[in-house]
């Protein structure tokens, strides 16, 4: 990046300003630059909310707390979690390595976590603040949490300069699909004596981004495109605004595929207890739409899916709740809402699809790039897509099977694995046999003769 040239003007005269480190000029790391963060989240990107600062409420598996503070936490109005680090002057060369840290710390945040942390943050300011309310801040602000966006966080790291060698790896780390941002401050003292500080955006380039073009950055661009596509509009904004659901439309809960068949069965007897746990009254209103008829409370789609699912199988988690909730001819709420403006057109993967043969298995990335999307949305896409033939036969780069695969048909109840080694495919340590791979090259014919 070029040296910045700042003045103070009086008319036609311009008096260059004198740049001056931040230590030289008084100014601390956390006194200051921390508080300029939190109060111009800005400067982490556009459309930020403060989630968290200074946290440290890490723990490992065994319940051990982890001696580690992440500077800033915040969220953006896609629902990504934006983790920043921030040096008064020159970065250390591990800077970055301490950010790769955290956002492997973070990417394991839930729902929950985020809503308890930005209360915590909150209470500093508002202490009679509700969790219910910090939570309907969040949604207000970036839609109802995705589970897979939160494990996509961005990195920003803010410092007076950067050695060589963290530019270098930062752009590396890019190229690989990282979101990663550098952002310089800078103290100039002006004629009258006064400070001023710049950020200045020192990587990605802005407005040279577009022409910086790896196969992965297009990728995770494509990614980042296609969440602030499908959350243009929330469901229940697009329910709303258009009124496709009259007042009084009954529905009913109906749990999906995000759990196990055992958990799904559990949230099913728990409702027989008492039907009125799984009813619900349409009411067209952007912060509550739903009348629940366990307490005649109203409420958004999700936090009655959390509360159903906790009090059923004792799982805390976000979900999809605009999903759960039916009308009486069985379409769901996004069913109704119909897809965001700009939604990917999903067609060309449905012809694709039941071109993978038996014996065959292919990545979500290999898939993803053939159709012109990206791994991320397509998983999405299939994870809850009834017309997606051979799902199972997509696995991730590795050869491993998903975590989070579940068939759409809910009577199914053999392994992703267990289906593909019928079909004929070895597995090694869990990893499928890379032979039996189709290559890109292999989809790419597949995929133009579907298209024949």
């Amino acid at each position: 990046m070029a040296d910045e040239h700042v003045y103070s003007v009086a008319g036609s005269k311009a008096t260059p300003a004198e740049p001056i480190d931040l230590a030289a000029a008084g100014l601390r790391e956390r006194s200051d630059l921390q508080e300029w963060v939190l109060a111009q989240p800005e400067i982490l990107g556009d459309g930020v909310k403060i989630v968290s600062f200074e946290f440290d409420r890490w723990e490992t598996s065994r319940g051990d707390r982890q001696l580690n503070r992440l500077d800033v936490l915040g969220l953006d109005t896609t629902g990504r979690l934006v983790l920043a680090e921030l040096k008064r002057d020159r970065a250390p060369e591990s800077i970055q390595l301490q950010a790769i840290n955290y956002a492997a710390l973070v990417s394991r945040f839930t729902e929950s976590d985020v809503v308890r942390s930005y209360l915590r943050h909150r209470r500093r300011s508002e202490p009679g603040l509700t969790e219910e309310a910090a939570r309907e801040e969040l949604t207000d602000h970036a839609g109802e949490l995705d589970p897979e966006v939160l494990r996509q966080p961005k990195i920003v790291l803010v410092s007076g300069s950067f050695a060589p060698v963290t530019t270098a790896t930062v752009v590396w780390l890019v190229d690989q699909g990282l979101d990663i941002t550098l952002q310089r401050v800078q103290a100039y003292r002006i004629a009258s004596g006064e400070l001023i500080v710049t950020v200045s955006q020192l990587f990605p380039v802005q407005d040279v981004e577009e022409f910086m073009v790896s196969p992965m950055r297009a990728e995770a661009r494509a990614v980042r495109e296609r969440q602030s596509g499908s959350r243009e509009k929330s469901t229940v904004l697009r329910l709303v605004d258009s009124r496709a659901l009259p007042d009084g439309t009954s529905l009913t809960l109906v749990p999906t595929t995000e759990l196990t068949a055992e958990h799904r069965a559990q949230i099913v007897d728990w409702i027989a207890e008492d039907p009125k746990r799984g009813q619900a009254t349409w009411i067209n209103d952007r912060s509550k739409p739903l009348q629940w008829a366990a307490d005649g409370g109203r409420y958004r789609p999700t936090p009655i899916i959390r509360s159903v699912v906790q009090e059923a199988t004792g799982i805390d988690r976000g979900f999809a709740g605009p999903r759960w909730w039916q009308t009486e001819d069985g379409r769901t709420l996004p069913d109704i809402a119909g897809a965001p403006s700009g939604n990917f057109d999903w067609s060309a993967l449905h012809d694709l699809l039941p071109l993978i043969p038996r014996g065959k298995w292919v990545t979500y990335g290999d898939l993803a790039f053939t159709i012109g999307t990206a791994a991320q949305p397509l998983g999405g896409h299939v994870a809850t897509c009834t017309v997606c033939a051979n799902a199972h036969r997509i696995l991730g780069s590795d050869g491993k099977p998903s975590a989070h695969f579940a068939w759409t048909d809910p009577a199914r109840l053999d392994s992703q694995q267990d289906a593909l080694e019928a079909e004929g495919i070895t597995f090694v340590d869990g990893r499928a046999n890379p032979e039996q791979r189709l290559t890109s090259a292999e989809l790419e014919s597949e995929s133009q003769a579907a298209r024949a």
